[in-house]
């Protein structure tokens, strides 16, 4: 059986830590596909094209080193019929703490529900990466901050752009 994965996120920015889970999910199945959300009641600071482009740069490496065929998408619904819509029998979720733990559950849980055929797989966060959120690296670099332990280095270039 050929499995393709589905990794969801909104990867504003890319960071290692997505690359981490990125990396090691591309160990487990045959395609992964990332899917860069589009969420209209937010406001992001990359816009979609922005994000994709991220992953596409960091992805490349990723791709020519595994097995694993790469696929980078959008998606505008839910992540369990984004997911089915592109073939997917596998949701990967990264955890980085106890409190993504619970969140992730309640959310797999209910994907269960909606979509009994797709299988969630959490993958725990490499320790050197645990601690990175998206979230806090805009944070710093709004206040221009060093984010570079943070995100690749095409990433820390396109954030001291919007500084």
């Amino acid at each position: 059986m050929t499995s393709i994965a589905f990794y969801p996120g909104s990867f504003d920015p890319v960071t290692n830590g997505h690359l981490d889970i990125i990396q090691r999910a591309g160990n487990l199945a045959d395609t992964l596909i990332i899917g860069a959300g589009v969420h209209h009641g937010k406001k992001p600071v990359f816009d979609v094209d922005e994000r994709v482009a991220m992953l596409t740069h960091e992805c490349l490496a990723l791709a020519r080193s595994g097995g694993c065929q790469f696929q980078i998408v959008t998606f505008e619904n839910l992540a369990v019929d984004a997911a089915r819509e592109h073939g997917a029998n596998i949701i990967i979720r990264g955890l980085r703490d106890s409190g993504d733990f619970e969140y992730e559950m309640q959310m797999a849980s209910m994907n269960a529900d909606l979509a009994p055929d797709i299988e969630t797989v959490f993958l725990a966060s490499s320790p050197p990466v645990s601690h990175i959120a998206a979230s806090l690296v805009r944070q710093i670099a709004s206040m221009n901050g060093d984010v570079s332990p943070f995100v690749p280095k095409n990433v820390v270039k396109m954030l001291a752009k919007r500084s």
